[in-house]
């Protein structure tokens, strides 16, 4: 069975900045900030989340259909689909305009500062989503705002249960609409301060959420996730990288294992701690695409199963 991915195909310029941002920019000078950071080493990558979600779940041998809009200059990243075995019936091309691009800076603390353009994002809203065979479930990952709310009404309609996926793309939204989202969605995603976010302009708790929906992850980085389900908690622990290079990409990398887990109907804490594994096999390589697995998903979950 199929995932439908919705959210963006981007090209990520990433950047290394050998210091701290903390340690050139001063609190105290904020309203009058001037700063340049020198950036000796520099990389473009295949990026977007839609992208690296897809790219995670091929990987783990799941069927992605990323669901997203390139610009002109696209044609590139749609080859790059295609030889990964991706099925790109729902990616499109709009003319005037660049694909969306990322220019991420990451410090030596792996911090990171990015601006972001949209381009041919904003023209997500022109893909609709209609009941599809071998369709199992579906993410609305960050994407043109109207993507993500017509995106979601459309994946009610057609009767297919979603993850909502936030991500970057929160302060878009108000209360009342993040509320909407959550009472539509089957399952919810996000980091420690995007949640405390979505808490925030919903007026929710994190308990509270969890009761509106089959299961809420919280990733919390190299403290692992917090799984939640009914209004309780358990915390799924991290796995130790084998190193730390690059954080771009990790949970994209995470919710390709959560899909790829519950495709197969796995408890959400064995979903999350697959997560947890290729989240430690992506930062330990450059760029958001560029890792392999290293050990047998069968196997693992198995294993897994038995604890």
């Amino acid at each position: 069975m199929a995932a439908l991915i919705c959210g963006s195909l981007a090209f990520d310029t990433i950047m290394t900045f050998e210091g701290r941002f903390a340690e050139q920019i001063l609190p105290e000078q904020l309203h009058i900030l001037n700063v340049s950071f020198l950036v000796p080493s520099l990389r473009r990558d295949f990026g977007g989340c839609a992208g690296n979600i897809a790219y995670g779940l091929k990987l783990l041998g799941g069927e992605p259909r990323p669901m997203a809009t390139l610009g002109t200059d696209g044609a590139d990243y749609l080859q790059r689909l295609v030889s990964l075995g991706i099925d790109a019936r729902h990616v499109g091309q709009v003319d005037d305009t660049y694909t969306a691009q990322a220019l991420i800076m990451t410090d030596r603390d792996n911090n990171q500062i990015t601006a972001f353009h949209p381009g041919a994002m904003m023209q997500a809203h022109l893909h609709r989503i209609e009941a599809e065979a071998g369709v199992k479930l579906a993410i609305i990952a960050p994407d043109g705002r109207d993507a993500m709310l017509q995106h979601a009404d459309q994946l009610v309609q057609a009767g297919i249960p979603f993850v909502f996926d936030p991500g970057q793309g929160l302060p878009m939204f108000n209360g009342e609409e993040l509320r909407r989202f959550v009472e539509q969605a089957s399952w919810v995603t996000v980091n420690d301060y995007e949640g405390k976010m979505l808490c925030e302009r919903t007026g929710w708790s994190l308990a509270d959420i969890s009761r509106k929906v089959r299961g809420l992850v919280v990733t919390l980085g190299a403290e692992g996730c917090e799984v939640w389900e009914q209004g309780e908690h358990t915390v799924v622990p991290a796995v130790q990288p084998a190193a730390v290079v690059d954080p771009t990409g990790c949970g994209d990398a995470w919710r390709g294992a959560l899909l790829f887990g519950l495709e197969r109907d796995w408890p959400l804490s064995q979903c999350a701690a697959l997560g947890n594994r290729l989240g430690a096999l992506k930062i330990a390589q450059r760029g958001p695409q560029n890792y392999t697995l290293d050990f047998s998903v069968e196997q693992w979950a198995d294993a897994s199963a038995d604890r």
